[in-house]
């Protein structure tokens, strides 16, 4: 919720914390207030790797209770700081510690479910992730439009304060490997299939969140819909990322390369229509549909693809993910952000994100394309 409350709000933050521009040109405005989406991510990106590489060694409830914390903190920053520019300095730090709270998770409940189930506890947490966008956002998003955008990181601190207070409660105590370093977990990166399997997510995500981040101005200015009913069209979004995300996970424990690669043609293919299509209310809310199903589908998969090829650095493979995802959120909201102040308006950062699915699925079939010529390595 705390990532994708922003999106459903850009115009009336944009309003709010931007009022001179927004008064010039409510379109540049927006691509302004994209920067919130942007250095969020950005946090993701820097944090997951190296918090998740430092604290490997560390029993692993504990670090999930620290982080807990973290985002109960920086996200009542959100709330109280007056600025557009400390907002979007406490944007970054609540970005921080997501990549590594997700990935430490996840690992978790890999551990608890078990071999041959793996992609299953990673859908199992990710899932946490789409039922906030059927229930946490559209109602952060409603809330946010009624009483001030402020309202929904309010909100989110109380969740995330709650959340901490269940994790002290209900979650076992879980080892972490005393031996790790954070020398050690940085090894992933000398692994090359590690840096196309970031790749395929940061690039190819980047398509999902071009779209995305920018929703709210296609339901308004492009459908012609009224403001209630980006709500709506957020729910439907969470939906279809909810059912994708348990559908990814069984498809990923099944065959992981053939879900990775039809995932991405799934994903090009149902961009292209939403773009097609955007002017009319109906179609978008099931192309909506459509693009969330299928990026939940990617999700566990890139991220279980990760942890079977970064060999004993699991703690940081598991975080690097959020990265890789987040590197796609900063790229597409940026990329989104320049067409529409191009003047190419709100449906352009689809087709940006069309492109940008093409990518991720060249560099995913590099991938496997390179494994499968060296089959000692996938032995081993």
């Amino acid at each position: 919720m705390t990532e994708f409350v922003v999106m459903g709000l850009l115009p009336n933050i944009a309003a709010d914390l931007q009022p001179a521009a927004w008064a010039a040109s409510p379109e540049d405005a927006v691509a302004g207030a994209g920067w919130l989406i942007t250095l969020y991510a950005l946090g993701v990106v820097v944090g997951a790797p190296t918090i998740a590489a430092s604290v490997a060694k560390y029993p692993r409830h504990r670090v999930m209770l620290a982080l807990a914390t973290a985002l109960t903190v920086f996200n009542a920053l959100t709330f109280v700081l007056p600025t557009f520019e400390l907002v979007a300095a406490s944007r970054f730090l609540a970005g921080l510690p997501h990549g590594a709270y997700f990935g430490i998770g996840a690992l978790v409940a890999a551990d608890v479910l078990g071999p041959g189930k793996r992609a299953k506890g990673v859908a199992f947490v990710l899932t946490g992730l789409t039922v906030a966008n059927v229930v946490g956002v559209p109602i952060g998003t409603f809330l946010g439009q009624q009483f001030g955008w402020r309202i929904a990181f309010l909100l989110v601190a109380a969740i995330f304060a709650l959340a901490t207070v269940m994790i002290a409660f209900t979650v076992p105590p879980h080892a972490g490997d005393p031996g790790r370093t954070l020398r050690a977990e940085l090894g992933a990166f000398r692994i090359g299939q590690v840096w196309l399997t970031l790749g395929v997510g940061a690039i190819g995500f980047g398509g999902f969140f071009a779209a995305y981040s920018y929703i709210a101005s296609i339901v308004t200015d492009v459908a012609g819909s009224p403001e209630w009913a980006v709500p709506i069209i957020l729910v439907v979004m969470g939906i279809g990322m909810t059912a994708g995300n348990l559908v990814g996970g069984h498809l990923a424990d099944l065959d992981l390369k053939r879900t990775l690669v039809g995932g991405m043609v799934l994903l090009i293919a149902v961009q292209a229509l939403l773009g097609l299509t955007a002017q009319w209310i109906v179609a978008l809310a099931f192309f909506v549909f459509a693009v969330g199903f299928v990026s939940s589908v990617l999700s566990p998969t890139i991220q279980t693809r990760l942890m079977d090829v970064a060999g004993d650095n699991q703690s940081i493979a598991a975080a690097l993910n959020h990265s890789a995802l987040n590197i796609g959120n900063a790229s597409g909201a940026f990329l989104g952000g320049v067409v529409i102040a191009a003047g190419f308006g709100f449906v352009a950062p689809v087709w940006v994100g069309v492109g940008l699915a093409a990518a991720g699925l060249a560099l995913a079939l590099v991938s496997f394309r390179l494994e499968a010529r060296r089959p000692s390595l996938v032995a081993a």
